[in-house]
């Protein structure tokens, strides 16, 4: 399976001023960490859900994905800032330090939290939902490792993002 790497993000969250939802990841991927940029696995389905859901063309360069996301006030992270973790192995993750998501909320205005699936929602609500007293609903993760999961399906279970935009 491999070894255990101690990996820091090392990218900044995406969010401004006018953000009204939150979406949060658990830890960038292997193929995210070598481009610098959220869900930057090919096979992610993360950035192809969100163009079908605000009826917008898929973004292919860092600038067109963090324009989509702040044009439509969605703010995007991760829950852990660092952590031991084998390859992109959402079940080998241990030592974990958590985002300073309390930094985000107080300089939006965020109303309402979304994890990319259950490993995001369980490391939040581990490490970070005593700071910020706010709630998190898990949708079904884009991870090409959720191949459960129809485009079809995973368009029905996000739709409730558009609720609060």
């Amino acid at each position: 399976m491999g070894e255990y790497q101690h990996v820091s993000h090392t990218f900044e969250p995406v969010y401004d001023e006018k953000s009204r939802i939150l979406i949060l990841g658990s830890l960038p991927s292997v193929k995210s960490r070598e481009q610098g940029f959220y869900y930057g696995h090919p096979r992610n389905r993360f950035w192809k859900l969100i163009s079908i859901l605000l009826k917008s063309e898929e973004p292919v360069t860092t600038d067109e994905k963090k324009r989509l996301l702040l044009d439509n006030r969605i703010a995007l992270w991760d829950v852990i800032d660092s952590c031991d973790i084998i390859a992109s192995s959402d079940s080998s993750i241990k030592n974990v330090t958590a985002a300073d998501i309390p930094a985000i909320l107080q300089e939006t205005n965020i109303e309402r939290i979304y994890a990319n699936g259950r490993t995001a929602e369980a490391l939040y609500n581990k490490y970070i939902v005593d700071k910020t007293g706010i709630g998190i609903m898990a949708l079904p993760s884009t991870s090409p490792a959720n191949a459960a999961f129809s485009m079809q399906r995973l368009i029905e279970g996000w739709h409730v993002i558009l609720e609060q935009l």
